[in-house]
């Protein structure tokens, strides 16, 4: 269940920075503003939970890992970041480091 809980803490991880980048063009900020802070909120929330099972190193750098790259993904598609080979290089290392640190658990 731990893991469980940890992939539903590091979807809510990609709500608040997306919440807050909405706010920056949105006309309705404070909605955004208050999304992102309830994301971060349940973000910490299941963290806490997902801890109870799995090594805290591990479910840390899992949750930033996941919330990094599929924000990554989201500023591409949605946002227009730029897509450059270094950019993608540096998610698939992320990516690459949250599936050692799960083979190893």
């Amino acid at each position: 269940m731990s893991w469980l809980y940890l992939v539903i803490a590091a979807i809510f991880e990609v709500g608040w920075p997306f919440g807050l980048k909405i706010a920056t063009v949105s006309p309705h900020k404070i909605f955004w503003i208050l999304f992102a802070i309830i994301a971060m909120a349940l973000s910490g929330i299941f963290l806490y939970f997902a801890q109870k099972g799995i090594p805290i190193g591990t479910a840390y750098a899992i949750w930033t890992g996941i919330g990094a790259s599929c924000t990554f993904l989201i500023g591409v598609i949605l946002f227009k970041d730029a897509l450059t080979l270094m950019r993608i290089l540096g998610v698939l290392l992320i990516i690459f480091g949250v599936i050692c640190l799960k083979i190893e658990s």
